[in-house]
């Protein structure tokens, strides 16, 4: 899902490709066309998108240490692997923990969050994951963008970029999807592809095959936002991250312009461009909207999820941008009934639906 990468001038591919100055090449003897198309290379070492990656493989280990399938369910799958084993595909077919041990572990729960006051959840879920399926597709796409992104702009900004981000996702995923338990990555990851966007609108002026650039980019987003529809997928943490991603961008991926860049940076003897201002008028423009917006945005959000407000009733089509009913599937949320028998060690269950049973300690609440 890249939509850049350095290269010289001389590409012609569909890609976006920063061009590289020619210090040694006077000025004067740029033609205009291609001086506004040309960047300097300078490149960081990637280390924090690649912390973050082990952060999330470690916490997933130590969750399915902690979930411990074995203890509680006599038909755990992959049970050769002991503690680590996982729940039923039945219960959990990303192959992974349940969901008493996500939320244990800090997952997003709104009645959590408001009435027990555990805001730290917001943040605390998107360092977890539901399943091997689950952490291999989003520690990809971390890989894939966020290398790229870190290499390019720092790790301060795409730092910032992912948690921001990754907030803003958990904050319209508890607006409008209260009845569960959300986890992931996926809102920051949206992020980083809202700011891929936004850096290509406000960077305009420096890269070349733009126009072939932002289709290829805007139907990437499009494909990622659709698979949202499904059933079981938390679309609006990924609209939500997609939103915080895009306006960040305008704020930490602004470059300032090639002409002010030589300038400073021209060798003794070479005359130096005209410019005197480093970044246009409307890159400025840009970024004092997406603050404002931002600021606004998170505000807003933020106070009505304290308040305990349920977004979709204000917005009654809210509910499609993260599933769609069709024949093949509901987006009802169906609730289990169970018939529990208690005795002094244990806990019979008994599904009314399809009349399963299963045992638990009685000294396990969850």
């Amino acid at each position: 899902m890249e939509a850049r990468a350095p290269a010289p001038a001389r590409r012609v591919d569909n890609a976006v490709y920063p061009l590289e100055i020619n210090t040694t090449t006077p000025a004067s003897r740029r033609s205009p066309s291609t001086t506004r198309s040309h960047w300097p290379s300078r490149r960081w070492i990637p280390w924090l998108v690649p912390s973050f990656l082990v952060a999330n493989v470690v916490l997933f280990f130590v969750t399915m240490y902690v979930n411990d399938c074995p203890k509680y369910s006599s038909s755990c799958f992959a049970r050769f692997l002991g503690r680590f084993s996982f729940q039923p595909l039945k219960e959990n077919p990303l192959i992974g923990p349940s969901s008493s041990t996500l939320l244990k572990m800090g997952g997003l729960d709104v009645t959590s969050v408001v009435k027990k006051h555990q805001g730290w959840r917001l943040v605390t879920c998107i360092w977890l994951h539901a399943g091997i399926v689950h952490i291999l597709a989003n520690m990809l796409s971390l890989l894939f963008i966020g290398i790229r992104l870190e290499q390019e702009f720092g790790f301060v900004r795409i730092g910032l970029l992912y948690l921001i981000s990754g907030l803003g996702g958990s904050v319209m995923s508890a607006l409008f999807l209260q009845g569960s338990i959300s986890v992931g990555a996926s809102g920051a990851l949206f992020g980083l592809l809202g700011a891929m966007l936004s850096e290509l609108i406000t960077n305009w002026t420096i890269y070349v095959n733009k126009f072939a650039a932002l289709l290829t980019l805007v139907v990437i987003i499009v494909i990622n936002l659709a698979v949202g529809i499904l059933p079981h997928v938390d679309n609006f943490a990924h609209i939500g991250g997609f939103i915080s991603g895009f306006l960040l961008g305008f704020v930490f991926l602004i470059r300032p312009q090639f002409g002010w860049v030589s300038r400073k940076n021209a060798h003794l003897g070479y005359p130096a461009g005209s410019v005197r201002h480093k970044h246009k008028i409307y890159q400025y423009i840009l970024w004092i909207i997406a603050a404002f917006l931002l600021i606004f945005g998170f505000t807003v959000g933020l106070v009505m999820l304290f308040r305990g407000v349920n977004a979709n009733k204000h917005c009654s089509w809210c509910h499609y941008l993260s599933c769609v009913p069709t024949s093949k599937w509901s987006c009802k949320q169906q609730s289990a009934n169970c018939t529990v028998n208690e005795t002094a060690t244990q806990w019979n269950l008994t599904c009314d639906a399809n009349g399963r049973s299963q045992i638990y300690p009685s000294s396990s609440t969850t």
